[in-house]
């Protein structure tokens, strides 16, 4: 079977899952283009979509201009159908976001982390959180589908963090989401950062059904969530991508993983604070998140010891990012989490001038490299999108969707 075969709903659990995605991808799609797109049968197509307009789902959205024929009805999702709330649990900070059916970012807020809190003292922060300001925004609760809870990896979803960074060691082990759940009174999925933030950036639209995408997660440490034709690659036990723990230096310093001259250890923003600090370079102090954004905006300024700072950074980050593009065939990758939102633009050339000149596959195919729109809440966003799609769009493990773009179908497919 080709790229261009219509998969019959196989890269989803049902085909009411199919179709919601492809509304979801297209924005708006007429009823002859979901038998095309999705490889149903014009009378499943019309049943299903029956049943979401009933739901309230989707909606009519007016006609399509004329191509001769009668003009068909367009549908589209209805954005304010169901919401989801996304938290992202770190020690620097703990960003919430609220979205919408169609991903799109209603309500964005930022707490202070963890810190040294006990973790149940932490849960009931949040649970308080997310009942005021979901009352704030008026969105009703009773069309909250759940929560998405991301954090650092590796992550087991009984137990949430099985080993955590030195700063969140009292989380390990502990039983994250459960206790949320009982906290808040919603359902409550898990999974890892750098994963979330890829499965927001597809749901939001920032990665385009069919891409081979890495999203190239930089916060207090560096991950990658991999998504391919867009179902995300989560490997045995949703650890997949941890790029960051890669080892670029076999005579390199020790990482917290346990690992030598790993990427993180090397080049993520710890790193290259203690570098700062150790060159004489005043910074605020407060947390690694903030002095890394100060010098961001130092070498954005032209300053040179931050320039070389971040220059050397960025080297690393290429390589190891050329690697996973040689892994993984990449065509696209995305910069994302707070740090790239700072410094992103100083990171990107870097690293799209290294897959230019020596990604495997340059000869058949580039890879391009951009920055996130939502890069500073992007793995709150992820795990907004986590619960959007195992609620309404599941996705088989493995499986793909139909890869190239929606094309006009002959008319009498038997669909108005």
């Amino acid at each position: 079977m080709n790229a261009g075969t219509p998969v019959r709903g196989a890269a989803h659990t049902s085909s009411r899952s199919a179709i919601l995605d492809v509304i979801r991808a297209a924005g708006t799609i007429s009823r002859v283009e979901l038998t095309h797109a999705t490889g149903l049968t014009a009378a499943t197509v019309s049943t299903v979509v029956r049943r979401l307009l009933d739901e309230g789902l989707v909606v009519e959205a007016g006609r399509a201009e004329s191509t001769g024929g009668k003009p068909r009805m367009l549908l589209q999702l209805d954005p304010a159908a169901r919401y989801a709330v996304g938290v992202h649990l770190d020690h620097a900070g703990i960003t919430y976001v609220v979205a919408n059916l169609g991903g799109q970012v209603v309500a964005r807020w930022r707490r202070p982390g963890t810190g040294a809190d006990d973790p149940r003292v932490v849960v009931d922060r949040i649970a308080a959180e997310i009942a005021a300001n979901v009352a704030r925004i008026g969105v009703d609760r009773r069309l909250l589908l759940g929560v998405g809870v991301v954090s650092p990896g590796p992550l087991a979803t009984s137990t949430g963090m099985t080993i955590a960074p030195p700063v969140m060691q009292h989380w390990s082990d502990f039983p994250l989401a459960a206790v949320i759940e009982d906290a808040v009174g919603l359902p409550v999925l898990l999974d890892n950062d750098a994963t979330a933030a890829a499965l927001g950036e597809y749901w939001s639209g920032g990665v385009p059904t069919g891409a081979v995408c890495a999203a190239l997660y930089m916060g207090t440490g560096i991950g990658s969530g991999i998504i391919v034709d867009g179902a995300v690659y989560r490997g045995r036990s949703s650890n997949a991508g941890e790029v960051g723990h890669v080892c670029l230096d076999v005579d390199g310093p020790p990482c917290w993983c346990g690992g030598r001259g790993c990427l993180e250890a090397l080049a993520g923003p710890s790193a290259v604070v203690a570098r700062a600090l150790d060159a004489g370079i005043a910074l605020p102090g407060r947390s690694v998140s903030e002095d890394f954004a100060a010098l961001a905006r130092a070498a954005a300024r032209g300053e040179d010891e931050p320039v070389r700072l971040l220059a050397e950074s960025a080297r690393y980050v290429a390589a190891a990012t050329q690697s996973l593009a040689n892994v993984l065939d990449l065509d696209l990758v995305v910069l994302t989490g707070s740090s790239f939102a700072h410094a992103g633009s100083l990171y990107l050339p870097v690293v799209q001038e290294r897959l230019d000149g020596a990604f495997f596959a340059r000869a058949t195919h580039g890879v391009r490299v951009t920055i996130s729109s939502h890069a500073a809440e992007a793995a709150a966003v992820g795990g907004a999108a986590l619960v959007l799609q195992a609620e309404l769009a599941p996705r088989q493990a493995g499986m793909r969707i139909v890869a190239d773009a929606l094309t006009e179908v002959p008319a009498g497919s038997g669909v108005a």
